[in-house]
């Protein structure tokens, strides 16, 4: 079984790529979870974060955004103190201030996954990639992303940690074109498709 080159190196990356990475997410709350997790992965490798994944479940009360909308000092501070997750104060007063514009998109927006997937025409891109070298770190519709959301008021949403959240929730298919999983979700992008 061909996978994407980077996803043959740790079992959690086996299992994150054969069942998460490229599927299009519509779900508001999966879509929450995996903007902080972006957003603290910035500097750091994706590994790391799936390996601190169930410990940032429970330190961010599983990523409830009315709950995380809601934290102070006191929360922040206790944060800082859980060497289970990644103890930087910017990025989890950034989870803070994000999860209340995430709130307020919800409200005017009717849904976050509304807003945000009418960004890059409610469609999935579907790329032909041979190699990994080819794959870019940030697009032109990551830079317009980026633009959005941080004129929203977004923090920690750069260019590059968008296009790894439109990568990981399926706004693009960045499968290899040899990769198993290529062709199962342009199956699913197009059952999708139909269905509109």
């Amino acid at each position: 079984m061909t996978r994407c080159e980077w996803a043959n190196q740790d079992p959690l990356y086996h299992d994150y790529h054969d069942k998460e990475w490229g599927v299009p997410v519509y779900n508001d709350h999966r879509l929450f979870e995996m903007l902080i997790l972006e957003s603290m992965q910035a500097g750091l490798s994706w590994i790391t974060i799936l390996r601190k994944r169930e410990n940032f479940r429970e330190a961010f009360d599983d990523f409830d955004v009315r709950k995380i909308a809601a934290y102070n000092n006191h929360k922040i501070k206790e944060l800082l103190q859980n060497p289970g997750i990644i103890r930087n104060e910017l990025k989890i007063r950034a989870a803070i201030t994000n999860a209340q514009i995430f709130l307020r998109i919800q409200e005017s927006h009717g849904s976050f996954s509304h807003y945000v997937w009418q960004l890059v025409g409610n469609t999935p891109r579907i790329n032909a990639w041979r190699r990994l070298t080819e794959i870019p770190a940030r697009t032109a519709e990551s830079d317009y992303l980026s633009k959005q959301l941080k004129k929203q008021g977004f923090t920690f949403t750069g260019s590059t940690i968008c296009y790894a959240f439109m990568q990981a929730i399926g706004m693009v298919n960045d499968h290899l074109i040899d990769c198993f999983r290529y062709r199962e979700i342009n199956a699913i992008i197009h059952s999708q498709n139909l269905k509109k």
